[in-house]
């Protein structure tokens, strides 16, 4: 699960992790009133919606080249930029062209790092490495940057330490990352105490993935260090939220895509891609190897749809109408690999569902496992347009045949 930004500083605050002072706003006189409360002369209009990347996106509405973040130093200039921002699309790198609309507003305090040379902005990442199944702590030089970027153009800027989980962090590995970053005396310290305390709000909240950029570090002029996390994402485990019911109540549905949300309440993982496959599968596992299948023979999945390794009838027919209901997909391929889920059972849910959405793309089924050739058997007296594959690959190979022919003969 994501959260906005403001929901992230508020996170962070319960943890003394320092953030500036902000208000949402819902509309531009609400975020002209807010800049008037948080006083002071330099404000920035931050538009919340769930993707990064958005002071570097643009608008579909405009061209006036201005991005979803905004450095302003004036009342009226708050209130043009909300105007500006408050019901238009955003479309960043991670929205896609289609974008996101932005329905409310974090307007925050101004941290004018221009006119301060001692100010210097970092990136800080915690999430669950992969490769090692550790927490691991990330930091780079290149703050304000996409760490993507980063990790493509310049990987050796990237420091990451790995978290024993028998000892859990300890302040060596704080000031590993600090001393890495090219900080030093009361700078390590400070970084320390912010790194320690962000890792502990990551732990306890059950967070996959915690990351603020820019992380800026500026030098007092009396000696003192002053550490600011200027942005925050969180991301969350869907299966510990039960024990976060006030994290759980942050969800913002609009934000999401609906698809992925009808799917979550059925208990299933559904992810959308920019292919034209649809894919109904059972097991995490199981479903990445189907879509990369679909890729090995010239097909684009549509999506990573797991609907779970107990799956009822009625979630496989919820399953199928979800796929069936995207209208980008051409063909559909189900991967069924039956233990504690019968084969006959998935056989009964697709029929179901075919029949209630009189379907018009390609079928093709793969069904192994438990009662698999009674399920293949229900299909067959069905009497509907489903094909039957002998492997996953034969069904990989059978789908991208089918939507190609397909659209040689125009389309769905």
């Amino acid at each position: 699960m994501n959260i906005h930004e403001h929901q992230a500083k508020e996170l962070l605050r319960r943890y003394d992790v320092p953030v500036p002072s902000g208000c949402v706003a819902f509309t531009p006189d609400e975020a002209a009133h807010a800049a008037r409360k948080l006083g002071g002369e330099v404000w920035v209009v931050k538009s919340q919606i769930h993707a990064g990347g958005r002071g570097a996106g643009y608008f579909a509405e405009h061209s006036s080249g201005q991005g979803g973040v905004r450095v302003v130093r004036s009342l009226a200039d708050v209130h043009a930029s909300a105007v500006d921002m408050l019901g238009k699309t955003l479309i960043t790198k991670e929205t896609g062209p289609a974008g996101r609309v932005v329905k409310r507003l974090y307007v925050e305090q101004g941290c004018d790092g221009a006119h301060d040379l001692s100010a210097r902005d970092f990136y800080l990442g915690i999430l669950i490495d992969p490769a090692t199944s550790r927490v691991t702590l990330m930091a780079s030089t290149e703050g304000g940057v996409d760490i993507e970027d980063v990790a493509a153009r310049t990987p050796e800027k990237i420091l990451k330490v790995a978290i024993d989980p028998a000892s859990g962090i300890q302040p060596f590995h704080a000031r590993r990352l600090a001393s890495g970053l090219g900080l030093s005396g009361k700078q390590v310290d400070a970084a320390t105490r912010f790194i320690l305390s962000t890792y502990r709000a990551f732990t306890e909240l059950d967070a996959s993935i915690v990351e603020i950029n820019p992380l800026r570090v500026t030098d007092s002029g009396d000696g003192s260090v002053k550490l600011m996390a200027l942005d925050a994402r969180f991301a969350f485990d869907d299966n510990a939220l039960f024990r976060h019911p006030d994290i759980e109540a942050m969800r913002d549905e609009s934000d999401d895509d609906p698809v992925e949300i009808k799917a979550s309440r059925h208990g299933m993982n559904y992810v959308c891609f920019d292919g034209n496959i649809g894919c109904m599968v059972n097991g995490a596992g199981l479903a990445m190897a189907t879509v990369d299948i679909i890729k090995q023979h010239g097909g684009e999945p549509a999506n990573f749809l797991d609907v779970g390794g107990s799956a009822t009838r009625e979630r496989v027919a919820a399953a199928f109408r979800l796929i069936i209901g995207d209208p980008k997909v051409d063909g559909i391929l189900v991967n069924i690999f039956g233990g504690i889920m019968r084969c006959d059972m998935v056989a009964e849910g697709v029929v179901e569902a075919v029949r209630d959405a009189d379907l018009t793309v390609p079928l093709v089924v793969r069904l192994e496992g438990t009662h698999a050739a009674l399920g293949r058997q229900i299909l067959r007296d069905a009497r509907l347009p489903i094909l039957c594959a002998r492997d996953l690959a034969d069904g990989a190979e059978k789908i991208v045949a089918a939507v190609r022919a397909t659209q040689k003969h125009g389309g769905r």
